[in-house]
């Protein structure tokens, strides 16, 4: 059935498909508007579930395919043939419902590099008044932070004395303290800065979407499946999607904007016509334009864990979800919204130079006082702690060079697109891993630390080359659920949106997600997508007002 012949739906002034964290946010900001009638599609269903809102819940939802589409990614050659699960939220907020809770807007210098790489108006001075506008800063007088956006970012509820600990080894080993990590400087080691209210989890859902849900110029529906967006010639007009089977279609007398994330947004863009001609042939999908772009520029955020055995008696997270132990646990959290209940996928925070001629941090690393089964956590998704005391240091590259790609494996919307991440492809991306694990490693050998440490049960003390501990982060490590790029901003040949996030060779349509980041930035990319986002609605709103 041709687009022309499609049955009519109702019609909107815009479309946004996916409510995640993008998607939630251009529906508040849209919908301020009262004139301004928006359709918001979610595949996933609504964010009712207990374990998405308390703050260890995650724990859970990184494995329940109620929530979660658990990607499963191709066989990956630089890192032994395994294959990767990718957590992506399939719920209202998308992934903020079921992330680690962590707030990282990167380095200034990343949004001046996307700005050299010809996306003009994104530079840190374009960006940085939207990552004020969002936020809601709970420690006051934060200076370069806000208060009074929806967004709430909060300090951890609980210190550990393992986790200040950490933080002192880390001075000891060279590293600066940095109470905040989000400041003008990056460099340093101290607590994250976590995406919670009152010990809940702040997600895009719970910040933009439940306050203005009741508008009656959004209409929101769930466990609608995208199929693809409609076309009149080359202007983008609405949308054919699904919900329990039945095919629906909406239009859209303004704009459609694609917010469904670095792996759904280019299966869309694919499944619609738009991407590699030759792709698109193969499946019998009508090239509306042939844009090689769309799908390539995979980045993500690969990381390593290293672990280490705590001495006997000296006490970490994982005693603390056995017995007795973890009832007190509950009921601190039931009484007063603190203890393990509130814990973020990460406790201390480091963005470490690995090596002495760089401007800027080239590593990060997640340390949390707790260990777990690693082969279970990669493998399945399960976060199984262990019975001892236990710490483990993460580093992974913050900006890496290897790219992968996503396609689609079938013109069924339903299968979902192939996703070739290409880990440790490059060589810098190979050293650079290598050095964060040596620095890991000084960090555990610093007094501080080796006063509380046993023994390093992975890699190990005998794993000591660099082809040595290469093989182990080949071996061992995997995503850490930062997948960007693969519906680039640019100018280049292979860009796939211009600067204000349109795209190229259409009309009426854009993406508004971490897809369009040119490159990967220096962190947890769950804020900057929220910043995209609000920088995104004023554009829109701009481009209505001027026609």
């Amino acid at each position: 059935m041709s687009d022309a012949n499609l049955p009519a739906g109702e019609t909107y002034d815009y479309i946004i498909i996916g409510a995640g964290s993008a998607g939630c946010v251009l529906a508040n900001r849209l919908t301020a508007d009262p004139k301004i009638r928006v359709l918001l599609l979610e595949a996933g269903g609504k964010d009712t579930s207990p374990l998405i809102h308390i703050p260890v819940g995650y724990a859970e939802t990184l494995k329940d395919p109620k929530v979660n589409w658990l990607y499963q990614t191709e066989e990956d050659p630089g890192t032994h043939g395994r294959q990767h699960i990718w957590p992506r939220g399939k719920v209202l907020g998308g992934s903020s419902s079921i992330n680690g809770l962590l707030y990282i807007r990167g380095q200034q210098r990343d949004y001046d590099i996307w700005r050299q790489l010809g996306c003009e108006g994104w530079g840190w001075d374009d960006c940085a008044p939207y990552f004020l506008k969002s936020q809601n800063q709970e420690r006051s007088g934060l200076q370069g932070h806000a208060t009074g956006g929806p967004l709430h970012v909060s300090d951890v509820t609980q210190r550990h004395p393992v986790s200040d600990a950490v933080i002192q080894a880390g001075v000891e080993a060279g590293i600066p303290r940095n109470d905040d990590v989000n400041g003008e400087n990056q460099e340093g080691i101290g607590y994250y800065q976590l995406t919670v209210k009152n010990g809940m989890r702040c997600s895009a859902a719970v910040a933009y979407l439940n306050p203005i849900k009741h508008r009656t110029n959004l209409t929101i529906r769930t466990y609608a499946l995208a199929h693809k967006v409609l076309f009149d010639g080359k202007r983008a007009t609405g949308v054919l999607f699904s919900v329990d089977g039945d095919l629906l279609t909406a239009s859209a007398k303004q704009e459609v904007i694609l917010s469904g994330g670095a792996i759904n947004s280019p299966q869309l863009l694919q499944l619609s016509g738009i991407g590699p001609a030759e792709l698109l042939k193969r499946y019998g999908i009508e090239v509306k334009v042939d844009a090689p772009g769309v799908g390539e520029n995979l980045r993500d955020h690969y990381v390593v864990g290293m672990r280490y055995r705590l001495k006997a008696g000296v006490k970490s997270v994982n005693e603390m979800t056995k017995g007795l132990a973890f009832v007190g646990e509950v009921l601190k959290f039931l009484f007063q919204r603190k203890g393990l209940l509130t814990l973020s996928a990460a406790h201390i925070a480091a963005f470490v130079k690995t090596r002495p001629d760089l401007e800027t941090p080239d590593v990060q690393y997640h340390i949390l006082p707790a260990t777990m089964d690693q082969k279970k956590l990669f493998e399945e998704q399960k976060m199984v702690l262990e019975d001892q005391p236990g710490l483990t240091i993460a580093p992974c590259q913050l900006r890496p060079e290897s790219t992968g790609r996503i396609q689609i494996k079938s013109a069924d919307p339903s299968q979902h697109a192939g996703i070739w991440p290409n880990y440790l492809a490059d060589s810098l991306d190979q050293q650079t891993i290598v050095e964060g694990l040596k620095i890991g490693r000084r960090m555990a050998q610093a007094p501080s630390l080796a006063s509380l440490i046993e023994a390093e049960m992975e890699p190990g003390s005998g794993v000591v080359s660099d082809e040595n501990l290469l093989a182990y982060a080949r071996e061992t490590g995997s995503t850490i659920y930062h997948p960007v790029g693969t519906a680039k901003m640019g100018r280049d040949p292979m860009a796939v949106v211009d600067p204000q996030l349109r795209v190229i060779g259409v009309e009426g349509l854009r993406v508004v997600d971490a897809s369009i980041m040119p490159r990967l930035i220096s962190g947890n990319t769950n804020a900057p997508t929220i910043m995209i986002a609000e920088k995104a609605s004023d554009m829109i709103l701009a481009a209505r007002q001027a026609a």
